[in-house]
């Protein structure tokens, strides 16, 4: 199991509409769901700074993800394109393996 994590910041007047698109069950773990490999999505929302966030998108694998990128390419191309407008920030942190 990997988890890939990315810090945002979302515009101030935008945090609404970041927020239905990053959440568990918005628009991008929509999208993630047409792979097998997916296992959900969890955002987290800064209590001190309340446009700050943490995401991590687990998956069984990286391979598991880069095929869906493979897959549905143009969809997720089209998607980050939408969001950029949304923030302000978007930093990935890394992919982390689990060690459970």
């Amino acid at each position: 199991m990997i988890y890939i994590v990315w810090r945002f910041a979302a515009k101030p007047d935008r945090v609404t509409e970041f927020e239905r698109h990053y959440k568990s069950d918005g628009t991008w773990a929509q999208l993630f769901r047409r792979s097998p490999g997916f296992r959900g999505t969890t955002l987290l929302r800064d209590s001190a700074t309340s446009n700050r966030y943490l995401l991590w998108d687990c998956w069984d694998s990286l391979a598991s993800f880069d095929r869906f990128k493979r897959d549905h390419g143009p969809d997720y191309a089209a998607l980050d394109k939408q969001c950029e407008q949304l923030t302000e920030e978007e930093a990935k942190l890394g992919v982390f393996e689990s060690l459970t």
